[in-house]
């Protein structure tokens, strides 16, 4: 017989995220939220997962999200718990991944009395989230009414925005009354605002007196609408077009390497290079290079194409454009007559001569961080979901031709910490392999990602070990510090044979190219449990290795 919880908040709460289709439920164990596990885990329809930490089951339901592109809902207990939900809001709310957070709460009066595991919950996440609600307890006035409007709107906040939406909910004691049949709800009528985009003759006329069009495409989903709308643009070259590796649309006239070409510009290439109109594209972008061009580069135009946000990432922002990409472009498309323009021959060269002095680099680098990326992008399946971890690994990542598109990393605040909670997430939830391509501080820094009973065995984690942050050795500054052994690399002598032990992984380690590449052919093949593929590279110099590799472009 089924036993659920007698608390009406609770069944409202379970009623409405199955009219808006919400089934995914990551549940982190507890006290305080047991009403809330009780009821789910009781509901048919509800998959429910077991995350313990906190922190990991934030992005553990961030990459279940993105795998299913709707919301997943997660809940723990009163306190601390919360806020170690933080890291995975604030990634939420600038990649618009739609989370939905349900955290148990001791009764209101409770707050500042030093009660145990009590904090200040109500709007906890306010400066990061979509929208933020408390539930009424069951006892005060009109309650049910309040909390089916309250949790209605808290959903389709989460679905419109795309982003973390929060429900705080007191929970008197008793936690454990239960009763084995429930009250019957009425259906809901939903409510979502239609929005609608028309292209103005202000932007046409602009379109067609620019003469170097510049499209730059940062952190987004694979769309083939959008893949063969840009393609049209580039076919007769009346745009160029820059991707990055989380682009996800691929092209051979699309300029897909862009710290390969502009890392050396000195200000006379930040004019002749410059666009007269630049119209971006998705979230964040990866290279830092461009940004220092596009904002020196005093743009005329500045268009950006989003529903939800619109960044002066460049400091020159004219048009905010809220709407999809696709909609965009096809009322474009149908309104203008492509013509060819010199400025992508002047990118074309560009382009050429560097490709040409990367190839003739590949082909004399030694086994290092940046030769391991070279073999992998060659023996990587197209059709898996790759992940990457952020700073050294997704820069390694720009610099080579990966083909899948379905590429994935945590560019909303770019931080290591739920990198491989993301991937497992994501894994949970999809039937293609997903590999994570990760740093040795970025995995050893979210261990607890592994740390559950539902990753699928045909999961895999790659994991490139430098003995530390290496970053730190790349980019310009820390090695100037005396702190930079000790404080900022974070040096270290560990390896992941015994987590992947402990964890029931398999494992494989590797220390040169030869058996890298013999193991890499049979890696992401199906075995009975998921696997870790170790790159040591701790006794190379790897950041002088990629110093000398844009040393090489400049010649």
């Amino acid at each position: 017989m089924k036993q659920y919880s007698s608390k009406r908040s609770i069944q409202i709460l379970t009623h409405l995220l199955k009219e808006y289709g919400i089934y995914n439920i990551v549940i982190s164990p507890g006290s305080r939220n047991a009403p809330l596990a009780i009821h789910f885990s009781e509901t048919d329809e509800l998959n429910c997962y077991s995350i313990v930490d906190e922190r990991s089951a934030g992005f553990v339901g961030l990459g279940m999200a993105k795998s299913e592109k709707k919301p997943v809902a997660v809940t723990c207990t009163s306190g601390s718990a919360a806020a170690n939900y933080y890291p995975a809001v604030t990634e939420g709310f600038y990649s618009n991944i739609p989370l939905l957070l349900l955290t148990a709460d001791r009764p209101a009066d409770f707050v500042d009395i030093f009660d145990g595991q009590t904090i200040r919950q109500k709007d906890l996440f306010q400066q990061h989230s979509y929208g933020d609600f408390q539930l009424l307890e069951d006892d005060e006035e009109n309650a049910d009414e309040e909390n089916f409007a309250r949790i209605k709107k808290a959903i389709e906040i989460c679905i419109e925005k795309q982003g973390p939406v929060h429900i705080n909910i007191p929970l008197q004691e008793p936690l454990y009354e239960l009763v084995s049949e429930l009250p019957l709800f009425p259906s809901v009528e939903k409510t979502f605002a239609k929005k609608k985009f028309d292209l103005s003759p202000t932007l046409l006329s602009d379109w067609n007196s620019s003469k170097r069009v510049m499209i730059l495409v940062g952190t987004r989903e694979h769309s083939e609408e959008l893949e063969m709308q840009l393609s049209q643009l580039v076919k007769n070259h009346s745009a160029v077009i820059f991707t990055e590796v989380t682009s996800n649309l691929h092209h051979p006239k699309f300029f897909g390497h862009i710290d390969r070409y502009i890392f050396n510009f000195t200000e006379d290439d930040f004019r002749h290079f410059a666009p007269d109109l630049l119209i971006t594209i998705g979230q964040n972008v990866v290279s830092k290079k461009i940004k220092q061009f596009l904002r020196k580069a005093k743009l005329k135009n500045h268009w950006h194409i989003h529903e939800v946000w619109q960044p002066d990432t460049f400091f020159a922002l004219t048009q905010k454009l809220e709407t999809r990409p696709e909609v965009f472009f096809a009322k474009l498309l149908s309104q203008i007559t492509p013509e060819p323009q010199s400025y992508f021959n002047l990118w074309d060269v560009l382009r050429n001569k560097q490709d040409v002095r990367h190839d003739e680099y590949c082909l004399k680098v030694p086994f290092s961080d940046f030769k391991f990326f070279e073999v992998l992008a060659g023996k990587l399946p197209a059709d898996i979901n790759l992940h990457f971890s952020n700073s050294s690994a997704i820069r390694y990542a720009q610099l080579f031709e990966f083909n899948s598109k379905n590429i994935h990393c945590n560019r909303g605040t770019s931080g290591i910490d739920g990198s491989t909670s993301t991937a497992m997430g994501y894994a949970m939830r999809n039937t293609n392999q997903t590999v994570l391509v990760t740093g040795d501080v970025s995995f050893l820094y979210d261990i607890n990602g592994l740390w559950n009973a539902y990753i699928p065995p045909y999961t895999r984690i790659i994991l490139f070990n430098n003995g530390g942050g290496d970053i730190f050795k790349i980019i310009p500054g820390p090695e100037s510090t005396n702190a930079l052994d000790e404080f900022i690399l974070t040096r270290h002598h560990k390896n992941a044979e015994f987590l992947a032990r402990h964890f029931g992984f398999g494992y494989t380690k590797v220390d040169d190219e030869d058996t890298l590449s013999r193991v890499l052919d049979n890696f992401f093949r199906h075995d009975e449990k998921p696997k870790i593929l170790e790159v040591d590279t701790q006794e190379i110099e790897n950041a002088a290795v990629l110093k000398k590799y844009f040393e090489y472009l400049k010649n």
